[in-house]
């Protein structure tokens, strides 16, 4: 009986410690699910070292999706889009953290990138959503691909800005570059 347990207890400890490793491509549905501790070709940023990245005044960008009009909402319903907040002085690029990218995604996600940097692909970045999104895994991994070298991912994003700094969060207004 103590080895069943002790089985059992390993068993579920273990996948607890378990690592999530990174996809070969880009990642699906879901999106809100534990990310990997790492991206190849890009830096991986604490909460700390965004803080320090914001102040040195590194390009933030966050990647959120847009909330749309629910297609069943009846057409004489006012429906207003809730707000978005995000760190103060990024740039929200909108739907450009899924899997596959339709052209007008790839085409926000490369000009806001060129806009953010300043067409300096070594200009430091720093991409985010929320905790355990893998939209800003995504979107640094494509800022890798188009060959920015600076690229830094925050994987904490909003969540972390506010809960383990403290800091606040303000208004977001999409971008279309």
């Amino acid at each position: 009986m103590i080895r069943f347990a002790a089985a059992i207890w390993l068993a579920c400890a273990g996948g607890v410690a378990a690592q999530v490793a990174e996809p070969e491509g880009f990642r699906g549905e879901p999106y809100r699910a534990p990310v990997p501790d790492t991206l190849a070709g890009a830096q991986v940023v604490s909460p700390e070292q965004a803080l320090a990245l914001h102040d040195q005044g590194a390009a933030f960008l966050d990647v959120l999706p847009r909330k749309r009009r629910p297609d069943d909402l009846p057409k004489d319903t006012v429906w207003r889009e809730p707000q978005h907040m995000t760190i103060p002085g990024a740039l929200w690029l909108w739907d450009t953290g899924y899997q596959d990218l339709a052209p007008a995604e790839q085409s926000r996600l490369e000009n806001g990138l060129s806009k953010a940097t300043g067409n300096d692909k070594s200009a430091p970045l720093v991409i985010f959503c929320r905790a355990d999104c893998w939209m800003s895994w995504n979107a640094a991994k494509r800022a890798v691909g188009l060959g920015y070298q600076a690229v830094h991912w925050y994987p904490q994003g909003t969540d972390g800005w506010e809960t383990a700094l403290g800091r606040d969060l303000v208004t977001a207004q999409p971008v279309d570059p």
